[in-house]
Parts: C-alpha cells; sequence; structure tokens
C-alpha cells in the first residue's frame, strides 16, 4: 500500500522546495543570490512590465533585499548565469551550460528541418557573415543587423532574416546572451561569455537524463513522470517514466499518493524521506510574478492549492475576467486571490485596480493591513513612492 502525503504537507514541501517556506529575508546579492536561483532552478524572464518584469518578482518575493542590479552582475561581469530556454526563456546557472549542450544539437536538428520557413537557400553564407562580424567588431543586438532586410513571412515573428539567424545561432549554443540592452538580448560568440571552466561537452545521454530527473524531482518534492519531464523540458515524459521505474527499483524513490486541495489523491514519485516535516510557511503575505517557477504549472498548482489560475494577456479585453496581468497572492500556505496592478513609474505611482479574494477567504483588518503592507514594499521595489487604490478596489 502506498503512503499518502496529505494535502498541506504537500503544499509545505512544495512551497520549501521553492524557497517560499522562510521569510523574505536574508542577502540577495553575489553567492547569496546565485545560491537561491540554484534552489529553484531557473528564474523565468517575461517583457511584460506591469509593475516589475517577472524574474525580478520572483527574486523580491524570496528576497526583499534583492535589487535588479544584483541579477545583472552576477549575469554580465560574473558569469555566474546565463540565459536560454527552459520551457520558456529563463535564467540559469551556468554549471549547467553543458547539459544544455543536448538541447542545442536537437534544435539544430529540428531548424535544420525547418530552414526553408525562414531562409532562402545559401542561408549558410549569412550565418558567416555575422559571426564574422561579432567575431571583429564584438556584441551585437538585433536592432544592429539586417537594418533594411525584407521581413520573412511566415517565420518568427515576422523577423528579418538576419534577427532570425541571431536567434538560431543563440539557440543552437553558437551564440551566447551575453546581456540584455533594455530588453534587447546583446549576442557574442559562446567562448567570449561563458567560461571556459563550464564549456565542456555534453554529458552522455544516460548522465543527462539522471541529471534532469533527479535535479527536477528534487525541486518539485514529488512528482508524476510528466510533471518531471517538464520541469526542464530536457527529457520527454516516456524517457522520465523509465528513469522513475529504474530509480524505484534501486531504493532511490517510493510512490506515494499526494492528496490534492480537494481530497483527490495523484500517484507520484517522491524521495523515501518525502513524509518527513518540514518548516511550514510563515503567515506573511507575498504577490507573485504570474511565472513563479511555483505557478508555471497550472494544473499542479490548481491541484495542490484549489487556484485556478490563467493569463489573460491574449484574451480579449472584454472577455477578461480579471485583468491583463494579474498577480496571484500566496499568505502562508495558500493562494489566497489575485489582484490587478499597474506601476505608472513617471508619477511614482502604482494603482490597485482590483483584489478578487478567493471563495471562503474573509478579508479581516489583520488580513488587509498585510496585503496592504505588501503592496507598499511592491510599489517601492517597482520605483513607485505612492500607492492609490480605485474606489472599488476589493471584489467579491
Amino acid at each position: 500500500m502506498r503512503p499518502v502525503l496529505a494535502n498541506r504537507p504537500a503544499r509545505h514541501l512544495f512551497l520549501h522546495r521553492h524557497a517560499l517556506s522562510e521569510r523574505p529575508t536574508g542577502p540577495a546579492k553575489g553567492q547569496a543570490l546565485a545560491d537561491l536561483i540554484d534552489r529553484i532552478g531557473f528564474v523565468q524572464v517575461d517583457s511584460i512590465n506591469t509593475v516589475e518584469r517577472a524574474h525580478h518578482m520572483i527574486l523580491f518575493a524570496r528576497r526583499q533585499s534583492y535589487r535588479p542590479e544584483a541579477l545583472k552582475r552576477l549575469m554580465e561581469r560574473d558569469r555566474a548565469l546565463f540565459e536560454h530556454w527552459t520551457h520558456d526563456a529563463s535564467i540559469l546557472p551556468v554549471a549547467l551550460f553543458p547539459q544544455w549542450r543536448h538541447r542545442f544539437a536537437h534544435n539544430a536538428e529540428r531548424l535544420q528541418q525547418n530552414r526553408h520557413r525562414w531562409f532562402d537557400d545559401g542561408y549558410e553564407t549569412q550565418f558567416d557573415t555575422i559571426l564574422r562580424r561579432i567575431e571583429a567588431e564584438g556584441p551585437v543586438t538585433s536592432s544592429d543587423v539586417g537594418e533594411g532586410e525584407a521581413r520573412s513571412k511566415g517565420g518568427w515573428w515576422e523577423w528579418h532574416p538576419s534577427k532570425t539567424a541571431l536567434e538560431w545561432l543563440w539557440r543552437t549554443g553558437v551564440l551566447s546572451v551575453r546581456g540584455r540592452a533594455g530588453f534587447q538580448k546583446v549576442y557574442d560568440l559562446t567562448e567570449r561569455v561563458i567560461p571556459a571552466a563550464h564549456l565542456g561537452p555534453a554529458p552522455d545521454a544516460g548522465a543527462h537524463l539522471d541529471w534532469a530527473c533527479n535535479s527536477a524531482l528534487d525541486r518539485l518534492g514529488f512528482a508524476t513522470a510528466g510533471e518531471i519531464a517538464a520541469y526542464w523540458a530536457a527529457v520527454k515524459p516516456a524517457e522520465a517514466k523509465i528513469w522513475a521505474e529504474a530509480a524505484l527499483a534501486r531504493g532511490e524513490v517510493i510512490e506515494v499518493d499526494v492528496a490534492g486541495a480537494d481530497g483527490a489523491l495523484r500517484r507520484s514519485y517522491a524521495r523515501p524521506d518525502v513524509l518527513d516535516p518540514v518548516p511550514e510557511p510563515p503567515g506573511i503575505l507575498r504577490i507573485l510574478s504570474p511565472f513563479d517557477p511555483a505557478l508555471r504549472d497550472r494544473n499542479r498548482a490548481e491541484r495542490l492549492f484549489g487556484f485556478h489560475y490563467r493569463i489573460e494577456v491574449f484574451v480579449p479585453e472584454a472577455q477578461r475576467k480579471y485583468g491583463y496581468y494579474v498577480f496571484p497572492v500566496l499568505e502562508g500556505d495558500r493562494l489566497i486571490g489575485r489582484l490587478d496592478a499597474k506601476a505608472f513609474r513617471d508619477e511614482g505611482i502604482m494603482r490597485l485596480r482590483a483584489f478578487w479574494p478567493e471563495p471562503g477567504v474573509a478579508m479581516g483588518k489583520a488580513r488587509l493591513a498585510r496585503l496592504d503592507g505588501a503592496l507598499e514594499r511592491l510599489a517601492r521595489f517597482s520605483g513607485c513612492d505612492r500607492l492609490e487604490r480605485a474606489s472599488d478596489w476589493l471584489r467579491g
């Protein structure tokens, strides 16, 4: 008979592995920040800047001493981090770079098969031209190349061919992101970006599978084979299943039934100590990015917390239930609501349009005070010195 991990302990374990079970204090630069990113695995990068960009909000939710300059320094000066894809564009510990060589090879094969969607014959010459320019003149952004070119049709967001070439060379590991200018990627030769110590060859396929599955399970706490595979998007679910069954036979993992918020049990893999207690999250309130690692898997978050969340950026305004870019709100081990806010930095004001508590969440004086405190801190972090609330901001 499989052991059962009840819902509250499951939430505690999941939040603990995502660095959300302790107070958001302590250092948030240098090695301490690098260790935090390694602990949660990656930090997703997103261009939307309604309050603050996703990667900054993710780190601020865990360390309120965090400032964006610390991440820039780690990436662009210390070279402790690099940017590439997991399930989406992400900032990752540079020690993982050799593992990404498998992704580069896969991308190269896939892109080669579809090259005629983006390039005419002879595209390799264009690649050579760009690479020679970068080698001789230094890093470039997409704005630096391809002026006057006809844009490709049906390609990557109708980018001009040189921008598509830059992205191709980045996705296949020939170029790396040296940093960002505004929010534009700055591309350079990989050997000038990634420290020599991390430029080794790809591990063999078996070692790569072990790394992908072990590291995913350790960061998730418990997971199905599909969830393990989805964490890094580095292996297929069938491969993760084979790995999990072998690890089960060796006694490295066990099967456990994890209770969801509705009481339904879901068979998952976990480490043998999965039932050991972990710290209970303090009852503080945090405003999370929609792309927080704890919420990346929307279905998993819904099962664990009973919190249905979908971003409505691409939903026509008249059809939105909540708003363009709504932030989930975590209190202790519960997702208690969502809010719609926007920073107007030119005015120094963050405006709260609405907060929707979840069913059964009472907004008493103490909880309202905690929400006010979280909003004031987020406003200051986003560069605003005032918080304004709409007259009908509290919805229900």
